[in-house]
């Protein structure tokens, strides 16, 4: 019943939203398009159809919807759904299979940054400061900082550093001396490196594959003699995703499971892509990789 509560309140929530914020309004415009949620059993079920702005919902299955949202149960539905959502308990329900979320993946990044949407539509963020620029503050996995941003682009990142607003911090007195912390944020080095990071040449922004690399040739007129001396050339995230699935298969039908190593990257995406909190142990373990 609560789900079913939700999935009502959510196309009100749609339509309220856009009325009231015209961002909103110009997001909807933005897709065509039928989504579905649903539990895994099918007997709790709503779609939403979005077209030139306007949002029509009504109770049940949509046969021919693009983007199909599926929840274990009506339980896990209701839980995961109430604001504020949390975003540690959709990857954790993710990774865990007690959600599935079917269909093109511009279609449900757009849906579901749209529901998420409408609980930050009209929120403000940063100060002003002087000459146009905006601080806002970020925390980091180094540490809260303060980010100076101007014209889109960002200036400077610096602690944070309190003023008479902040509470004060901890004091220790001893052997007649008094200690206090410093009047700011204490960040890891890494923490202040994440503008040369953003801004790095260096920086890969898409896909890359050497120019005399071919995945449809024999393994021995691959030219692995090249590596590191010819160029790289652009190619699209599918073409990507189909050598890197090609490669597992290869190596898995030719040298076992046990030939392909795995290791995850540092920590910088909270959980997203990689780390031990993703689906990434999940993925390793299905295809039978080493760690």
């Amino acid at each position: 019943m609560k789900f079913s509560l939700i999935l009502f309140g959510l196309s009100w929530m749609l339509r309220l939203t856009a009325w009231r914020h015209s961002a909103f309004l110009a997001r909807l415009k933005e897709k065509n398009f039928t989504a579905q949620l649903r539990t895994r059993n099918g007997k709790v079920g709503r779609w939403y159809q979005f077209k030139d702005g306007k949002v029509i919902s009504k109770s049940g299955i949509h046969p021919d919807a693009e983007v199909v949202l599926t929840f274990k149960d009506a339980v896990i539905a209701a839980k995961l759904l109430m604001p504020p959502i949390r975003q540690l308990e959709q990857i954790n329900a993710l990774r865990d299979f007690y959600i599935d979320l079917a269909g093109p993946d511009e279609l449900t990044n757009w849906f579901t940054q749209t529901i998420l949407m409408t609980q930050t539509v009209g929120w403000k963020y940063g100060a002003q400061m002087p000459n146009g620029v905006m601080r806002y503050t970020n925390m980091t996995n180094g540490g809260p900082l303060f980010v100076y941003v101007k014209d889109g682009k960002i200036l400077r990142m610096t602690p944070i550093e309190f003023d008479d607003s902040d509470p004060e911090g901890w004091t220790i007195e001893a052997r007649g001396k008094t200690f206090k912390p410093p009047r700011k944020t204490t960040l890891a080095p890494h923490a202040l490196n994440w503008k040369s990071m953003i801004y790095s040449p260096d920086r890969l922004l898409y896909p890359l594959k050497r120019v005399d690399f071919d995945p449809t040739v024999p393994v021995s007129e691959r030219n692995y003699q090249n590596r590191g001396v010819s160029g790289y050339e652009r190619i699209s995230w599918d073409e990507a995703l189909d050598i890197v699935a090609g490669e597992i298969k290869r190596m898995k039908r030719e040298h076992g499971p046990g030939a392909i190593a795995n290791s995850h990257g540092s920590h910088h995406t909270w959980g997203n892509i990689g780390y031990y909190l993703s689906a990434n142990n999940r993925f390793i373990n299905a295809v039978g990789m080493t760690r």
